[in-house]
């Protein structure tokens, strides 16, 4: 708490220096000046009174004057006739300081007591540094003149998202509920039989492991012209690419926590006459858990990589790899980032909901003990 003021002192100096010698970018625009002036009033509240953050009604108070100074930049830059000086970017560059410092003020409140205001900080910081680089991303591109298909700024690509949705949606639905999610779970399901299998039958994991790593290096961009040709141009082929890419993962991930079994346990359902079956059930697939999840979070940015990687090597007329194939060759940049968005995104929740699964099936492991 001590070194607090430090940024909203520079902050304070910089923004009276550029008030003073240059200010003409605050008068361009909509309520410029107001939401410029907001993040100045949250530094002098912190100055002259530093415990106004220790409560969480302050916090929330500077949070808000603070990312409100967001918007002065913005609507200058937008504006019809804009003014691109010195000032705005001293402007910029120090309220990105007191974001950072925002999210450190989040980041050390003590939550160990409260699971809803956890749930709420562990999405809030994210948000909050999410936005710090959309903004930087907007204001670096607007600013500078960037030319647009090299990279355009995040407004354009929000417009090319909303004009594009029935598209989006379509190229959503062939890559990533038919190619990903089928070969995500065949390539997992199988991979944790054939683990199953290797343990049981030690001869396979002399014979089988290393035909996996042999699979496992073989290059996507070798693969998957051949699954087009085995599987044809649909949603099968791409699925076949990714049933391959997560295959190995699950194999070895399982394989490592079916051994990971104490000693002890293992001699514990011994001494009760329990055979292999009920030792796998009982004792070892559960002790398998974190392990086996590993692998599922693995596969799952591994499979959305595999499936648009393929449909570059040949796919119907929509798919997200044949949008951005596509799309790049017209210099449509905005549309190719907004499928890369629709990738991230839906790559993103498919993660965070295999988190949450391993979190309410292996919350006895230490990993996610509390203090």
């Amino acid at each position: 708490m001590k070194n607090i003021p430090i940024l909203n002192w520079i902050f304070s100096i910089a923004f009276v220096i550029q008030f003073l010698f240059s200010r003409d970018w605050m008068f361009h625009g909509v309520g410029t000046l107001w939401y410029a002036l907001q993040p100045f009033i949250a530094s002098v509240l912190v100055i002259l009174r530093p415990t106004v953050i220790k409560g969480m009604p302050g916090k929330i108070m500077i949070s808000l004057l603070i990312t409100s100074g967001c918007l002065a930049s913005l609507n200058s830059v937008h504006s019809v006739e804009p003014t691109i000086s010195w000032g705005i970017w001293l402007y910029v560059v120090t309220l990105v300081g007191l974001m950072w410092q925002l999210m450190g003020f989040w980041s050390s409140v003590d939550t160990r007591l409260n699971k809803k205001m956890a749930v709420v900080i562990n999405l809030l910081v994210p948000v909050l540094f999410g936005g710090m680089l959309l903004y930087l991303w907007e204001m670096l591109t607007v600013g500078f003149e960037v030319p647009q298909v090299i990279l355009p700024p995040p407004s354009l690509i929000g417009i090319a998202f909303a004009n594009s949705l029935e598209m989006l949606w379509a190229d959503f639905q062939q890559t990533f509920m038919k190619a990903v999610l089928a070969g995500f779970f065949l390539g997992s399901g199988s991979g944790f039989v054939v683990a199953v299998l290797v343990d049981k039958i030690p001869f396979l994991q002399r014979g089988l492991l290393p035909l996996g790593n042999l699979a496992s290096a073989l290059p996507i961009v070798g693969v998957a012209p051949i699954m087009v040709m085995w599987f044809g141009f649909d949603w099968q082929s791409k699925a076949a690419v990714v049933m391959m890419m997560t295959f190995f993962p699950m194999l070895v991930n399982t394989l490592t926590g079916l051994k990971s079994t104490g000693r002890m346990e293992l001699d514990l359902m011994h001494s009760y006459a329990a055979d292999y079956w009920q030792m796998l059930i009982k004792v070892r697939l559960p002790n398998a858990l974190p392990f086996i999840f590993n692998a599922l979070k693995i596969n799952s940015t591994l499979a959305l990589i595999g499936a648009i990687v393929a449909e570059f090597f040949g796919t119907p007329i929509v798919g997200m790899g044949f949008r951005i194939s596509t799309e790049i060759g017209r210099m449509n940049v905005d549309v190719v980032w907004a499928s890369i968005a629709v990738a991230a995104l839906s790559g993103s929740l498919f993660y965070a909901l295999l988190a949450f699964l391993e979190r309410q099936f292996t919350g006895w492991h230490p990993s996610f003990r509390v203090g």
